[in-house]
């Protein structure tokens, strides 16, 4: 098994056995950050991360569920007091989500608001055909001085990487950005410094099952192959960066 590894993106709960892929996670040694895509997944999230060393629960309010559940910003406001990581929130303006982009938006500002306003937070976000409207909002509302945001399965041009970058923002990469020619591309120019992993599972696939967060070692393979560098110096440079983004800001 292979240790230091680093998941910053993905759905424990989503799988059936929620208890057991947490378990798994801290068997294995994998830093996982398990986002919610509503507050209301929260607390049992919390409750279940809260006695591992590795896993960590981040406070959602997914912009593809915003149309319906809007009106749980309010919980999501009360809960955000009690941990230091956000997601996933962000914006989502594919066909099937369009209708509710302004609200989206709404609901996104008020979460950088509110999280640069609290201070500290760490905030894994989502901008499907939403890059540059994402980055907008991540300049007017949240100053990287007040909080860190790590824009997960980048999808945008080289010039919005660049402008992520001096945004402040970090990138979580998974195997299947690696497998695409162009996004990978895109993935190699990102400074290393600022690259985290991901799996997104169980929203990907790995020899034709869900992925898991032990799965990310193959994320880490392709970064390893695309920079021409040791798999070693990759998960060492991740898991550098990993400490880096978790510094506390003065």
């Amino acid at each position: 098994m292979r240790s230091g590894l680093v998941d910053f993106h993905c759905h424990l709960d989503l799988y059936p056995d929620h208890a057991a892929a947490v378990e798994r996670c801290e068997r294995d040694g994998v830093f996982t950050l398990t986002v919610t895509t509503t507050p209301k997944a929260w607390q049992q999230n919390h409750d279940l991360a809260s006695a591992t060393r590795h896993v960590r629960a981040a406070l959602g309010l997914h912009p593809q569920l915003v149309a319906e559940r809007a009106h749980e910003i309010g919980l999501w406001e009360e809960l955000l007091p009690r941990t230091r990581y956000v997601g996933e929130v962000g914006l989502d303006a594919s066909p099937r989500f369009y209708r509710s982009f302004e609200t989206q938006k709404e609901i996104f500002a008020r979460v950088l608001s509110l999280c640069t306003a609290a201070g500290n937070k760490i905030v894994t976000t989502h901008s499907v055909r939403a890059t540059k409207a994402v980055l907008d909002m991540i300049e007017q509302y949240m100053p990287p001085t007040r909080g860190r945001v790590v824009l997960h399965w980048f999808t945008g041009t080289a010039a919005e990487a660049k402008r992520a970058v001096d945004l402040g923002c970090y990138f979580s990469v998974n195997a299947d950005m690696l497998a695409n020619e162009k996004r990978a591309a895109i993935t190699k120019a990102l400074p290393l410094d600022r690259v985290l992993t991901e799996t997104d599972g169980p929203f990907t696939q790995t020899d034709s099952r869900p992925t898991t967060p032990s799965d990310v070692w193959i994320a880490v393979e392709g970064l390893a192959r695309l920079h021409g560098m040791p798999q070693a110096d990759i998960s060492a440079t991740i898991m550098r960066n990993l400490k880096s983004l978790l510094v506390e800001q003065g």
